[in-house]
């Protein structure tokens, strides 16, 4: 397992845990993003994590390379596929927008 994806895998309840704790940053970054995220186009989240910032943007596919945050995202109603932003699994023009949340 790669170092950078290892952290995520031992920590994904508390980096979810920490929007909860921190509502006010997240919702600051939710309103940014909605000014910038079309409405009603098929979106796709890379690095989609737990699914924190999917959810209120609409978007119902990510991809994740974290098992552990994938199953966070999944419970939360998120399809994600397992995999990492340098491979992903789609044609070219598969989606309107495509959300890169760092």
């Amino acid at each position: 397992m790669s170092n950078n994806i290892e952290i995520f895998e031992k920590y994904a309840k508390e980096y979810d845990s920490w929007y909860d704790e921190n509502r006010f940053a997240y919702e600051s970054e939710i309103l940014a993003f909605k000014k910038f995220t079309p409405k009603n186009k098929r979106g796709l989240e890379i690095g989609v994590g737990t699914g924190r910032f999917a959810i209120p943007l609409g978007i119902k596919l990510g991809v994740e390379p974290a098992t552990a945050m994938v199953e966070i995202a999944r419970k939360r109603g998120i399809k994600v596929i397992k995999g990492v932003a340098e491979n992903l699994p789609f044609e070219d023009s598969s989606f309107e927008f495509v959300l890169l949340a760092l």
